[in-house]
């Protein structure tokens, strides 16, 4: 890949190679841990480690460990698992809305996706985002590809996107694409989405913008709400490649089971990204933080 920096702005606020770090604490241990302990394995002081954690998640550690207990996925499953309407997403091709920000969703046609982006001009850049650096792609039309580095490395995300688009051009531009992923993962403003994938891959891709924050779904029901019920694990496959992570939230879908399954850039992500969601969704635990 070429020698590229992060764009990064330490005001941002994002934090979360600290939450990654508090992260493996907790999985090291089978009981809750003390926010001291916490402050320790990520070499801080409580009070610093306090203020940086809960900027990151709007909660204490304490409740954020409950978020990510492995029981967690279950009740999501158990207590906000979404029935999804296929009729729903008829509005997709215009201005749809996910939580507070608005898409505007473009997808390529099966000719152009055959061709493998022969002749496509795309855009790169290296940005920092609330779960880590993130080599997000694009064109001039919106976004076509965000992947998380904390778990692969830059170089295995890189060699994972370009190659889905073989035939197209990369070049750097870091002022197309910032605009369009701050507001992503701002999670206020427009973005623009161009989405290059498969007629059966943009279907099940079009699903998943259907699971509001906060809530999530299952591979099978997602196999059903387009028609394809016994095509479940096409849907997996699909699901897979979701190119645009976290935009379209390929990490709210669970198995029937409530067991996280996999997630293509690493599960500590997925599992980082449905806790901070629930944090999100929870006022009575943003609002005693507050208090």
């Amino acid at each position: 890949m070429p020698n590229i920096q992060p764009d990064t702005d330490p005001d941002k606020g994002y934090h979360y190679q600290v939450i990654r770090r508090a992260i493996e604490a907790i999985d090291q241990s089978e009981a809750p841990q003390s926010l001291e302990a916490l402050a320790a394995a990520t070499g801080m002081s409580p009070a610093h480690f306090q203020r940086l954690f809960s900027a990151w998640a709007g909660v204490s550690p304490k409740r954020f460990q409950q978020y990510l207990a492995l029981g967690h996925a279950k009740a999501l499953l158990r207590e906000k698992f979404t029935t999804l309407d296929a009729a729903a997403g008829a509005g997709l091709s215009g201005t749809g809305r996910l939580h507070d920000l608005f898409i505007r969703w473009e997808a390529m046609s099966p000719g152009d996706f055959a061709s493998g982006g022969a002749g496509l001009r795309m855009a790169h850049a290296t940005l920092d985002t609330p779960f880590g650096e993130a080599l997000v792609f694009g064109t001039d039309r919106g976004i076509s590809g965000i992947g998380f580095t904390a778990e692969m490395g830059r170089d295995a995300v890189w060699h994972d996107l370009t190659t889905r688009w073989p035939g197209a051009q990369f070049h750097e531009d870091t002022a197309l694409l910032r605009p369009w992923a701050e507001a992503a993962f701002g999670q206020a403003g427009e973005t623009r989405v161009q989405m290059i994938g498969a007629p059966f891959q943009i279907k099940v891709w079009e699903a998943l913008l259907r699971i509001p924050t906060g809530q999530v779904s299952t591979y099978g029901e997602i196999a059903r709400s387009i028609g394809s019920p016994r095509a479940v694990r096409a849907v997996g496959t699909a699901v897979g490649r979701n190119p645009v992570s976290w935009l379209i939230p390929c990490h709210r879908v669970l198995r029937s089971t409530g067991g996280l399954g996999g997630y293509h850039w690493g599960t500590p992500v997925k599992r980082a990204m449905l806790a901070w969601e629930s944090a999100q969704a929870d006022p009575a635990a943003r609002t005693a933080l507050a208090g």
